[in-house]
């Protein structure tokens, strides 16, 4: 009888610790991290392009773009809040992913909060990524959902090759190694 109220009790305690580290916003951080995967490239035949690159943002660290400006580039786009927990999850590795493509690659951080915070933000975490807020609307193609974060990664002719709703390791080498390939063509 002790045996087993002992065996519910440190059972019950398991579970509640393990319920409370998944609730502490850190340690939910870093769990992300952990399961993060690269994003994986969708099927050619899956694939859609920008039709109307007619996008106004409003750059809080930045210059004002109308993202016609970027046509024809490599494009990261990513939608997030300082708030989110896959959000935080996988800034690092973008920010890592950032340092060593921004010469290559147009990056555009997309979020609906005022730089105040997000300067707060940066500044905790060491972070210098190119922050937009949105004057309009964005193109279609990037409103399949509300989630964040939401990631695209478009090639030079307006393709979609990577569409990433969640937590993702954009520093993988396999996403190096597709960014690598698409600068190529």
């Amino acid at each position: 009888m002790i045996f087993e109220l002992n065996k519910k009790f440190f059972s019950n305690v398991v579970f509640v610790l393990a319920m409370g580290l998944l609730i502490y916003s850190p340690t939910r951080i870093w769990l992300l991290r952990q399961v993060a995967f690269s994003p994986s490239v969708e099927n050619v035949k899956d694939r859609v392009s920008i039709k109307n690159y007619d996008w106004q943002l409003q750059g809080l660290n930045t210059e004002n773009i109308n993202f016609s400006e970027v046509k024809g580039k490599v494009v990261f786009v990513n939608f997030w809040a300082t708030w989110c927990p896959p959000c935080k999850a996988e800034l690092p590795m973008i920010q890592k992913l950032y340092n060593d493509y921004k010469d290559k690659v147009i990056f555009i951080f997309v979020t609906n909060e005022n730089w105040g915070k997000v300067s707060d933000f940066f500044n905790k975490n060491n972070y210098n990524l190119p922050v937009y807020n949105s004057i309009s609307t964005p193109p279609n193609q990037f409103l399949k959902t509300n989630s964040i974060p939401s990631s695209f990664l478009v090639d030079k002719n307006g393709s979609i090759l990577i569409e990433k709703v969640g937590a993702a390791d954009w520093n993988s080498d396999k996403t190096r190694n597709i960014i690598n390939e698409i600068l190529k063509n």
